[in-house]
């Protein structure tokens, strides 16, 4: 597993090791930590390697002694796309060539991990995987993370047409939980933790921007039914929630949750994040695709994510400080 010790992916490795399987891990740790997977390498169940995704000779090396892969590794977050677009690009495009190129050579299974926002601008309609894209412009960095994405999804739906590669693609809306950082604009641990701290709960624009918000244990329970299935290779599925709601009502669950006195404040795009921003509008799952073959459906509320982000947040904060300051990380 690519990208193993960060959000998604160590939680990811707790189940496959729950179900019975060893896990090997690669990631270069640039927003991954080896804490949020150090429980599974004390018990035997993952092995941990250092290193990046754009070395060849160690991702063949690797691959050459797993079952399958399943590549998480990618530059991530809005904040990380907008102000460094360069390492966006080359990152994501050269790491999906790596390790695609060695598991279509191994003829290894291989499941890679997309995103939302192949989907670009919202048209008001729901998502669905034969969606037409509609992106913004070039000049616009917001975008980058779309186009990389899209192209390690053609790679891997050509090579499945071409040499027969048992690749499935995932495209994962707004997956949330504990584990996950706001450092890189994810916004419900921003927002959890400005709650506890009693900081204002900042909402960017005028919050009427909606998501789905799907918890991390019913995305992963999604990737964990696809990559076994034979029928899954050479197709897209997307993977979220139908609970669509505004990020103005998502800071009034977690304010109402946290039990929290502050209040909200709302923050101008323009001074969010840097030259290159565009807004998205709202964004919803068909999930017709995903339930048909496997039978999944979501489990979890978000008010169900929203309490989990909180414990693990409020575990994180200073004991002797009585909860009012800073994460401790």
């Amino acid at each position: 597993m690519t990208g193993g010790s960060g959000f998604i992916g160590s939680h990811l490795c707790d189940r496959l090791s729950a179900d019975g399987h060893d896990v090997l891990v690669l990631d270069d740790l640039s927003t991954g930590r080896v804490s949020n997977i150090a429980h599974l390498l004390e018990s035997g169940r993952a092995q941990f390697v250092e290193g990046s995704v754009l070395d060849r000779d160690l991702v063949h090396e690797l691959l050459d002694t797993v079952d399958a892969c399943l590549h998480l590794a990618s530059a991530v977050g809005v904040g990380l796309v907008v102000d460094r677009p360069v390492d966006t690009l080359l990152s994501n495009v050269r790491g999906i060539d790596t390790v695609l190129s060695a598991t279509a050579a191994l003829e290894k299974p291989l499941l890679l991990t997309s995103t939302s926002e192949i989907y670009g601008k919202s048209d008001g309609r729901t998502q669905s995987e034969d969606s037409n894209r509609i992106l913004g412009p070039t000049s616009r960095s917001r975008w980058n993370y779309s186009t990389a994405k899209a192209f390690g999804e053609a790679l891997a739906l050509g090579y499945h047409r071409e040499l027969g590669a048992k690749n499935v693609v995932v495209r994962l809306f707004n997956t949330v939980g504990p584990r996950q950082t706001g450092a890189y604009g994810m916004v419900l641990p921003r927002l959890v933790r400005q709650a506890l701290t009693g900081e204002p709960v900042t909402v960017y624009g005028d919050g009427r921007q909606t998501r789905c918000f799907t918890h991390v244990h019913d995305t992963v329970d999604a990737v964990v039914r696809l990559l076994p299935s034979e029928a899954a290779a050479g197709q897209v599925f997307n993977v979220g929630s139908d609970g669509e709601l505004s990020i103005y009502e998502l800071a009034q669950r977690v304010i109402a949750r946290a039990e929290s006195p502050s209040e909200i404040r709302l923050i101008p795009y323009g001074e969010a994040y840097a030259e290159g921003f565009e807004e998205l509008g709202r964004r919803k799952p068909d999930t017709t695709a995903l339930r048909a073959l496997t039978g999944w459906a979501p489990e979890r509320t978000v008010d169900d994510a929203i309490d989990d982000v909180i414990l693990y947040e409020r575990a994180a904060l200073d004991p002797e400080a009585g909860g009012r300051i800073g994460l401790a990380r």
